[in-house]
């Protein structure tokens, strides 16, 4: 079991060096840069900036350096944890990012986590009632979150949240406690602003869990050993949920890895449809402003999350199942 992690620890730093190298230079390709559009904007609004005000704007920035030169800059600060600074809020990077990083990483993790508690009991039901009312219901229902757009549902919700419930939708917190300091009473509004994105980003992949459960669990229902505990008396509920649904699960864990992705992109989406103060929002902002270390910290965070997500998702796999270990 060492052996296999150290193994996937080593795969892990090797794919995102290669991903610091990727996203970076994609990010200084697009022609143009955050200091020229800063400069558009000052003179559109009257202000005169001097060439020499340029030249040290771009002394300061390094916008002259050949890209590996930006590169080694950026990626020697960010093992020191320093991200540099953001031309377009003009502040260091680290500052901009942290607060809106654990709001993605809750959001996407609580998403992930309300997916799996009703996608596990739900799939077994599914399966255990095949060709029953309630199971044609539910197919319904996992087709329609599959295909729905989050983006869309998401739009849905805040409507039927402000008409039918009432709701102060749109962020998480209300205006009077947009910046005030943490209590009781900013931790109960903080609860009822979070239903809305927890659920349209839990949607899809619970839909798509609950079909997985669903057909997993009808395969090893029919294996031998299931038939062999039935027939020497072992209770039906145990044969379902000891037996069964634990060899039925072993897809679900490694379709974890390909799951988090799709929250954490979803995330994203959903945060600029309710502007959330998440780093979906921010990211895009700084695309559009080409706003280049803001930009390329941020896209390696969010592959880390992913990578240690998949890193998790082989260690449950290689614990759950040993025949994991055994293949590598």
């Amino acid at each position: 079991m060492v052996v296999f992690i150290v193994r996937r620890l080593l795969y892990m730093i090797l794919t995102l060096f290669i991903i610091s190298i990727v996203s970076f230079v994609m990010i200084q390709a697009p022609p143009g840069d955050a200091l020229t559009a800063e400069i558009q904007r000052l003179r559109s609004i009257g202000n005169n900036v001097s060439q020499d005000q340029i030249d040290a704007l771009k002394t300061r920035y390094g916008l002259d350096d050949p890209v590996m030169v930006k590169y080694g800059k950026w990626i020697g600060g960010f093992v020191k944890g320093d991200f540099g600074q953001s031309f377009t809020y003009r502040q260091p990077v680290g500052d901009l990012i942290w607060g809106r990083l654990g709001l993605s990483v809750m959001l996407a993790g609580g998403a992930l986590v309300i997916a799996w508690l009703i996608a596990i009991p739900i799939g077994v039901y599914s399966a255990t009632h095949r060709y029953s009312l309630p199971d044609y219901i539910i197919t319904l229902f996992q087709f329609i979150g599959v295909a729905v757009p989050e983006f869309l549902l998401a739009l849905v919700v805040l409507v039927f949240a402000a008409r039918f419930l009432g709701s102060d939708v749109g962020g998480l917190f209300s205006a009077q406690y947009q910046d005030a300091p943490w209590s009781g009473a900013k931790f109960v509004d903080f609860l009822k602003h979070l239903w809305i994105p927890l659920v349209v980003i839990s949607a899809s992949s619970t839909a798509w869990l609950t079909r997985v459960m669903r057909a997993n669990l009808l395969d090893v229902l029919n294996q031998q050993y299931v038939q062999t505990a039935r027939a020497k008396g072992v209770l039906e509920r145990r044969v379902i949920w000891k037996h069964a649904t634990r060899n039925a699960v072993h897809p679900l864990i490694m379709a974890l890895g390909t799951t988090l992705p799709v929250l954490i992109s979803g995330e994203a989406i959903v945060s600029i449809v309710l502007n959330l103060p998440t780093t979906g929002p921010l990211y895009l902002q700084a695309l559009l402003n080409q706003d280049m270390y803001l930009a390329a910290t941020l896209l390696m965070f969010l592959s880390m999350l992913l990578i240690v997500g998949n890193l998790l998702a082989d260690i449950a796999l290689a614990w759950v199942d040993p025949r994991a270990r055994s293949a590598e």
